[in-house]
């Protein structure tokens, strides 16, 4: 096992540089933090090292021992964490279109991992961000997925150019929304359907509403709209696999 005890150590500084978006970009690599997540991380096989303060067994990946220190400079977790995982990230490819979640500018990092892992926990085949949503590997996110994202294709692209190619393909989008809508229980599920989910002050864009096939509203009392994390459960649910 390795030991570095440095804060100054080059690996440590470059490893802090992945708590920003820019620095996961450029190297290509995340952090996850504590046994949950980083058992379902070395499922995944994206793992490259393992951090930690405290004994671990043997396993097929580096293991670093540091200081509690440096441990406290690599954590973004308010509680002590013991163990860290420095990931690759990964591609996964949609191998089927059956049911899709797109999130046309979800901003909250706990919305977005909770609706990656609803989206698993019913049977979804992938989860689409626009490009103005969350960043995916942000620590908060990845822990609102509680390891889910590393189930699931999650892709960041234009959601109108995907919306052309999904109905080229057969695929129906259903839009969330208040105005000029259909209850949901007036749509019937569809063979391939993809429902979008926006953002939490203004919902799904005009123009993202106006490119789908379909516009859906949850019927309910008393309030118009829920937050997105809970509407996008609902709708999960009700036209799951």
């Amino acid at each position: 096992m390795e030991t570095i005890n440095s804060l100054q150590n080059g690996r440590i500084k470059k490893w802090t540089l992945l708590h920003t978006k820019k620095g996961r970009d450029e190297q290509h690599r995340f952090l996850v933090e504590g046994e949950h997540l980083l058992e379902e991380a070395l499922k995944a096989g994206t793992v490259e090292y393992i951090v930690t303060d405290e004994d671990r067994p043997e396993t097929d990946v580096p293991v670093i021992r540091v200081t509690e220190g440096i441990m406290k400079k690599l954590s973004e977790n308010v509680s002590a964490v013991h163990v860290i995982g420095v990931c690759r990230m990964q591609e996964m490819s949609v191998l089927k279109e059956e049911r899709l979640l797109l999130l046309d500018g979800v901003q909250d990092p706990g919305n977005a991992g909770t609706l990656i892992r609803t989206a698993v926990s019913f049977g979804f085949d992938a989860v689409y961000m626009s490009k103005d949503s969350c960043d995916l590997y942000n620590e908060k996110t990845i822990r609102s997925t509680q390891g889910a994202f590393f189930h699931i294709p999650v892709i960041r692209t234009d959601l109108k150019d995907l919306i052309r190619q999904l109905q080229k393909s057969g695929v129906t989008v259903i839009a969330t929304a208040l105005d000029a809508s259909e209850n949901m229980e007036n749509i019937p599920p569809s063979e391939k359907i993809a429902f979008v989910l926006g953002n939490e002050g203004q919902g799904v864009s005009k123009m993202i509403q106006e490119a789908s096939d379909l516009r859906l509203r949850i019927e309910m009392n008393g309030f118009e709209s829920l937050n997105v994390a809970v509407a996008g459960g609902i709708v999960m649910y009700r036209y799951r696999k």
